[in-house]
């Protein structure tokens, strides 16, 4: 039985963009590897941080949205911690309700963005 989850991860903002994607690639890998699958990603960039982690102040904000068997959470996590780019995460199980309005907003901001092109 597969879950829907989403993690939200913050990145030291010392990485170079490519090693950003380096980093995000390796937990897609991770998801995909284990027979999940990727329902959708979001870049959010170099944003603020509430209060300083580690001496820092900001951090690139990334969040992916997957379907996996649920042991694959630990390994995630594990692997989240041992990585030195990463410097905070959060893992959310997805309700149908979470699953839902999640699937509401992607199809607005489809649609706006329609809007935009005509």
């Amino acid at each position: 039985m597969l879950n829907q989850y989403e993690t939200v991860f913050i990145t030291t903002p010392v990485l170079s963009e490519s090693q950003m994607k380096e980093a995000v690639e390796k937990y897609k890998k991770i998801i995909v590897d284990a027979k999940g699958a990727i329902v959708h990603e979001e870049d959010w960039g170099l944003k603020k941080l509430a209060y300083p982690i580690q001496k820092k102040s900001t951090g690139f904000y990334y969040l992916i949205e997957y379907k996996c068997p649920p042991d694959l959470i630990d390994k995630m996590e594990t692997e989240f911690r041992r990585d030195e780019r990463v410097i905070r995460f959060l893992t959310m199980k997805m309700d149908k309700y979470a699953v839902a309005y999640s699937e509401k907003k992607r199809a607005r901001k489809s649609q706006e963005q329609k809007q935009e092109e005509k």
